[in-house]
């Protein structure tokens, strides 16, 4: 369930006989043809379907992350790491104030692995509060399923073309892309990433059959519930 569609007395009420929550973490940043949100929405997704046979509450995913690289593209928006990192802190403190112990974040953008050191330095200082730091397309049972369907995948390609991320009426291209050089591009100023990226698009197909990413979708949310399922300790 969405913390959206809850009061805070509703709130109240499942602190009494749970202390689990999840966060969603996303970016807005370009991924060629598909939606500038797509980080944000695979992530608020995958943790909303893993969490709701559970009864567990899902936080609105913070939508903006740490994405630099691509701010030569319009309509991505970065914050420091600095920023992001007390940005996460206020949120974890929140939450454990109200009296969430248990927290699952559901990551959805690779710039935003800074989180988890913060995660990790938060429990120093809060007994008895536990942090899991999901990675929810890259966790191994999800990423052997993409590598068993097409290895070639990556940013902006078919293995985050879900029928959520695509815009309507933006048709992907059919040629697969060859994968860039990823240690070639972090030497890069955001201009010349974009030149060198063109429509942003790291390497693959641009779409496969939703049969197949739907299976993958299976497996990410089963993967991400069983996560929030425990072991805790």
């Amino acid at each position: 369930m969405k913390i959206s569609e809850m009061n805070w007395s509703q709130v109240e009420a499942y602190l009494q006989r749970d202390d689990r929550a999840v966060l969603p973490l996303g970016s807005t940043e370009q991924h060629a043809g598909l939606s500038l949100s797509v980080d944000s929405i695979l992530s608020e997704r995958v943790g909303v379907e893993a969490a709701e046979p559970l009864g567990v509450p899902v936080f609105p995913v913070v939508a903006y992350g740490i994405t630099p690289y691509f701010l030569a593209y319009p309509g991505t928006v970065s914050l420091r790491v600095e920023t992001y990192a007390r940005l996460v802190q206020d949120i974890l403190d929140s939450l454990h104030r109200t009296g969430f112990r248990r927290i699952l974040v559901v990551n959805g953008h690779g710039g935003n692995q800074p989180a988890q050191s913060v995660a990790t330095e938060w429990m120093t200082t809060h007994p008895g509060a536990a942090v899991k730091f999901h990675s929810w397309w890259n966790a191994p049972e999800t990423w052997a399923k993409v590598q068993e369907i097409d290895a070639v995948a990556s940013h902006a390609s078919w293995m985050e073309n879900f029928p959520w991320t695509r815009l309507a009426g933006v048709d992907q291209p059919t040629q697969r892309k060859p994968m860039i050089d990823s240690a070639r591009m972090r030497v890069m100023d955001p201009e010349a990433v974009r030149r060198y990226l063109g429509d942003g698009n790291f390497g693959g197909y641009y779409q496969r059959p939703d049969e197949e990413t739907q299976a993958i979708w299976d497996v990410a949310v089963a993967e991400t519930r069983a996560l929030l399922e425990g072991p805790w300790a």
